[in-house]
């Protein structure tokens, strides 16, 4: 009798659940239902290196990879309706036996239990039903709904894309790649059974104080719910007794570092808001306000151009945290940046703007109130007045004045950085560039304009430059004649981004070839219907001839001088152009705020800057001594270089064009030009300013003792021995009366 009136009370909870008092009815017409091909469930994104397998950064709230029902293997599904929902096969989305169970449990004071089917619980899920009872009303009625228009094996796929495993791992295949490191068609049995198992309680329960069932956690009962679902299997007959899984399967630790989102806190982390810029510019994203979102919950897979080993070779080489790169022992204020360019594609190798993609990109730029980023360039920025001098019809060979002055008199003063540049008045443009002599690119630029500097910057790849106050100048929306500069942008005062600058290296290194720099070579997203990958976008080199192979070619021949002169040739002798430069922390210091570096192969450019985190300072070294651009940024380039090409085949630049440009158009003063030697027996027949050899001493009147002529040491013009004092013949020059024997006679000049 007893037994009888439980029965009936639960059958009266069973009503009031199922029923609601007649709600039911109007719950079940009422309930508009977002249908699972609807529903778009947020799916992680991976943003891959160029090999499409490398993961740089994984970005999403939820790590979930949407897979079809044909991917995933019977005997995994079957694992988890053993572990979730025996008879899912074959009752009709509800449970009326475990629902009339779990009523009874929660009427009687036991603790609530779902009571779900698997159904029912992707109808949880999905729809992200939360409340007590009334939740399990609308939830049973969108799981007879989703019953009534699907296949078991489609409710299957929509729950095991929805379900959570722990982990981070929404999805089955996310799980399979979390808990074994394979995809989910990769599978055995006895690794169904544990994704399974863990289902109940993926993951501790602090109010229950259970530690769940991943085998990290809790191996034990890990293992014993293993055995439940293997159990379940064999009894419903889904897996023969003889074939029945022996030794528990090999699981992975936890991966504590990555699980819904990766690689934003390192140095590819700076890589994703160029992913976001391109994919907002070929119309992926529908704005950049929504772009990370999009990203984060598109279940995109990215391949960029980033090379894996040159991401590496260059972190290693000069990011502070990398044991070893070049930064790592160095003054805490120091920074670098550093990005590396495929010549003639635009491709972007590899980048490294700071420690993190949250914090400040100093390769790039950032907005920050305003537009930020640059850095002064310093005489790096040469490269381009150089190219401009020789667009305009300058030699190389063409020669100016290096002499320091002030501008306009009592102006400015314009100086070579200290030093004296031993061609004083006469030196060549070749010259000025390989001695880095800032004088003479003062007066190129006051000779070609500003403009034509400034244009030739643009051309290479320049888009923004920065005033001494800090204001932002658009180079693609505005010319070189309207630009805020004035001359000293010759020699490098205003500040560019270390990407503008690998870019316009990279011009130069291909034969004048410009390519816009990016950072995306595809795009694929998760087709829902068939699970295959499909392109949504891609990579478009355009190649424009912006300079002109001649004058790309002569720059070329120049730089490449530069590595061999101070001793950063790379190995094996492998051709390179270079040129290095520094900008001082303020005009009355000697101290410098920025150094670079900046070259290329006819493969790989690279720009590279040193300068301060956050405030500016003196930067130095370890050892206090200042540092410039043949210092720790030549050092970063050179270890970078060497790595990244290692392997790689040597190539040369191309010879550059003879004869190209005016070699008169300098401001040069030239010294007087060198005397000719005249031998003709008849001094009277010699050209004027020639030198002549001595003639024979006249007997009787040697030279005076302590007065001989020096070897070497021609007399004067203008200074002729006196008529009747004639050397004496058979005295030896410069003797001073003694010794015998003949030495070559000490030439003279004839007037």
């Amino acid at each position: 009798m007893r037994k009888r009136i439980n029965w009936l009370i639960a059958g009266f909870a069973v009503l009031i659940m199922l029923a609601g008092g007649g709600v039911v009815a109007t719950t079940y017409y009422s309930t508009t239902v977002v249908l699972p091909e609807d529903l778009a469930l947020p799916l992680s994104s991976t943003i891959y290196a160029s090999d499409g397998t490398t993961q740089l950064v994984k970005m999403g709230e939820y790590n979930r990879n949407f897979v079809t029902i044909e991917q995933i293997p019977d005997y995994v599904e079957q694992a988890v309706a053993s572990a979730e929902d025996r008879n899912f096969y074959t009752h009709g989305g509800l449970d009326y036996v475990g629902i009339a169970r779990a009523a009874w449990n929660n009427f009687t004071g036991g603790s609530k239990q779902g009571a779900s089917t698997i159904t029912q619980q992707y109808a949880r899920n999905a729809m992200e039903l939360s409340g007590g009872y009334g939740r399990k009303i609308k939830e049973a009625v969108l799981a007879s709904k989703l019953n009534e228009k699907y296949s078991k094996p489609e409710i299957m796929k929509f729950y095991l894309n929805t379900i959570y495993f722990g982990r981070g791992a929404y999805g089955i295949d996310a799980a399979a790649q979390a808990y074994f490191h394979v995809p989910v068609d990769k599978l055995t049995p006895a690794q169904g059974a544990v994704l399974a198992a863990v289902i109940k309680q993926p993951q501790p329960d602090e109010v229950t104080g259970h530690k769940g069932y991943d085998p990290a956690d809790n191996p034990e009962a890990a293992k014993d719910r293993w055995n439940y679902v293997l159990s379940g299997m064999v009894e419903k007959k889904w897996l023969p007794a003889d074939q029945r899984p022996v030794d528990y399967p090999e699981v992975f630790p936890p991966n504590t570092a990555c699980s819904t989102e990766c690689g934003i806190n390192t140095p590819v982390g700076n890589v994703v808001n160029y992913v976001r810029d391109e994919m907002v510019e070929k119309k992926i994203c529908s704005s950049a306000e929504t772009c990370v979102k999009e990203i984060r919950d598109g279940g995109y897979k990215i391949t960029t151009t980033i090379d894996g080993k040159m991401q590496k070779a260059l972190e290693a080489a000069a990011w502070r945290k990398a044991k070893g790169s070049e930064l790592s022992d160095q003054p805490d204020n120091l920074m670098a940046a550093a990005v590396a360019i495929e010549p003639g594609t635009g491709r972007v190798l590899a980048y490294f703007g700071g420690d993190n993609g949250t914090g400040h990109d100093y390769a790039g730029k950032n907005m920050e109130g305003t537009l930020t980023g640059g850095h002064p360039p310093g005489s790096t920025f040469k490269i381009y007045t150089l190219a401009a001098a020789l667009e305009a019809g300058i030699a190389v060979d063409s020669h100016w004045d290096a002499s320091p002055f002030k501008v306009g008199g009592n102006g400015p003063s314009v100086q070579n950085a200290g030093r004296n540049a031993s061609c004083a008045k006469n030196c060549s443009l070749l010259e000025s560039t390989v001695q880095s002599y800032n004088v003479p690119f003062y007066h190129v630029t006051e000779k070609i304009g500003v403009d034509k500097v400034v244009e030739m910057a643009k051309a290479a790849g320049v888009t923004t430059m920065w005033t001494d106050a800090g204001k932002p100048y658009d180079l693609l929306k505005g010319s070189g004649k309207d630009s805020p500069f004035d001359t000293y942008v010759g020699y490098g005062q205003y500040a560019i981004t270390v990407l503008d600058h690998a870019t316009g290296v990279a011009t130069l290194a291909a034969r004048g070839k410009y390519s816009k720099p990016h950072f995306v070579a595809k795009v694929e997203q998760k087709d829902t219907e068939t699970g295959a990958w499909k392109k949504v976008g891609g990579e478009q080199i355009k190649v424009e001839q912006r300079i002109r192979t001649e004058v790309a070619d002569s720059v070329n021949a120049v730089l490449e001088k530069i590595p061999a002169a101070n001793k950063d040739t790379l190995s094996g002798n492998r051709p390179a152009t270079g040129k290095t430069g520094t900008w001082e922390l303020n005009p009355t210091s000697r101290d410098n705020a920025h150094a670079w570096m900046v070259g290329a192969t006819p493969q790989v450019a690279t720009a590279v800057w040193v300068g301060n985190v956050g405030d500016l300072k003196a930067i130095k070294d370890k050892n206090k001594s200042a540092i410039g651009g043949n210092g720790l940024p030549a050092d970063i380039w050179k270890d970078f270089m060497n790595a990244a090409l290692k392997g790689k085949k040597t190539e040369k630049f191309a010879d550059p064009p003879k004869d190209f440009g005016d070699p008169d158009a300098g401001n040069g003063i030239a010294p007087p030009p060198t005397p000719t030697i005249c031998t003709d027996p008849n001094p009277l027949l010699c050209p004027p300013g020639s030198i002549i050899p001595n003639q024979p001493n006249q007997p009787g009147q040697p030279n005076q003792p302590g007065q001989p002529n020096q070897p070497g040491q021609p007399n004067q013009p203008g200074q002729p021995n006196q008529p009747g004092q004639p050397n004496n013949p058979g005295r030896p020059e410069g003797g001073g009366g003694g010794g015998g024997g003949t030495v070559t006679p000490t030439p003279r000049t004839r007037n």
